[in-house]
């Protein structure tokens, strides 16, 4: 590899720009037309909420499934839940359905980022290969999160929501031909008598846990930004295109941080990276409220993602540094159930709090919340 990067790792991003793109569009549109059909922000919270739900009980199973089979059969499952939720929603574009859809989509690609990341982990040839290959792999779910909510958008406003979901469920059938020719890895020979160790007893190193409650602060960032964008374009009477694009800015600006990461991340250690992505987002997120024009949100919106965009690859980079060798699969399985857990819990949240004090002290809340876990952050360098 140069740098890190080769066409099978092209490949490998492409194929989860896909999937996850599905996902991403499908969580823009649903929501949308749950809210044009004249569904409360409570409801599109708990549609929101679904997303996650089958990423928090699939994450370890997904994990120990794609260990025994590897890169290609959990692709071919998440393939077939993605088309079929996304195939769904275009047939039948009810409520009932949209949660179904969520649900579908949501593990889909859970189960295929697990994967995805497994197989690039046990490619690289050493630690400095392995920095690199994530980083470049960070690129992959920032650049979906612009291509399907901006596709979705589109597509609402020239040919109608139908149309759209139809479009999202062909995504997924690219990821396939992106992997299929691709060689599997060697499987993972476990040690004689080796003791098998649950995946909870990782809670008991302080760092892991600070690491965590990091990761969910700054996560919950992406679910509120998700949540809020379109509630308030909707009550600002901006059209599905716009929205989608400040959606679609956000990913842009994180996606392109991230290329440039790894030149930032030689000369400054991780703790202080996130720690600054917490100050920056805090600052950002009290400020949001008052842009009331798609310009200004779009402003807000591409600073937001450069913030955020830095925190994935310094989070999966810390997670190799702080625990075994032998655990990394399950820390990282652990990091994606926390993520997801909150992802459930979060919209629902966003949604009453929404309904209580307005949308706009959601971002206050939440900004809030991350100015305060900037001192766990600061801790991470406790070694």
């Amino acid at each position: 590899m140069s740098n890190g990067f080769s066409p099978a790792l092209a490949r490998l991003i492409a194929a989860q720009v896909c999937i996850h793109a599905c996902m991403a569009g499908t969580r823009m549109a649903a929501p949308l037309l749950a809210l044009r059909s004249g569904y409360s922000e409570a409801a599109v919270g708990f549609l929101l909420a679904l997303f996650a739900l089958t990423q928090v009980f699939l994450s370890l199973p997904a994990g120990r499934y794609a260990d025994r089979h590897g890169l290609k059969k959990p692709l071919v499952w998440s393939i077939a839940a993605a088309v079929t939720g996304a195939g769904l929603a275009a047939a039948f574009p009810v409520f009932p359905v949209l949660c179904i859809a969520a649900l579908c989509t949501g593990g889909a690609t859970g189960t295929a980022s697990i994967a995805l990341q497994r197989h690039v982990g046990r490619a690289a040839a050493n630690p400095a290969e392995l920095r690199q290959v994530f980083s470049w792999l960070s690129i992959g779910p920032a650049f979906s999160n612009f291509l399907g909510p901006f596709a979705a958008g589109l597509m609402i406003d020239h040919a109608g929501f139908r149309q759209a979901f139809f479009m999202l469920a062909l995504l997924p059938v690219v990821t396939w031909f992106c992997v299929r020719s691709l060689n599997e890895l060697g499987p993972v020979v476990r040690e004689e008598g080796h003791k098998r160790e649950r995946a909870w007893d990782l809670l008991a190193q302080p760092n892991f846990r600070r690491l965590l409650l990091v990761n969910w602060a700054l996560s919950s960032c992406w679910d509120v930004h998700t949540f809020v964008v379109p509630v308030l374009g909707h009550e600002r009477g901006i059209s599905a295109s716009v929205i989608g694009t400040i959606l679609g800015a956000f990913a842009v600006a994180a996606a392109l941080i991230r290329v440039a990461l790894p030149i930032v991340a030689a000369r400054v250690p991780e703790w202080k990276m996130v720690t600054g992505s917490m100050v920056a987002t805090a600052a950002l997120f009290a400020t949001y409220p008052f842009m009331h024009s798609a310009l200004g949100m779009g402003i807000c919106s591409v600073l937001l993602g450069i913030s955020l965009g830095v925190v994935q690859p310094m989070i999966m980079s810390t997670i190799h540094q702080i625990t075994p060798a032998h655990r990394h699969g399950e820390a990282l399985a652990m990091r994606l159930m926390a993520i997801n857990a909150s992802s459930v819990a979060m919209p629902l949240l966003f949604g009453l709090t929404g309904a209580a004090i307005g949308i706009s002290g959601v971002f206050w809340v939440v900004g809030l919340v991350v100015g305060a876990g900037t001192r766990l952050a600061v801790k991470l360098d406790e070694r």
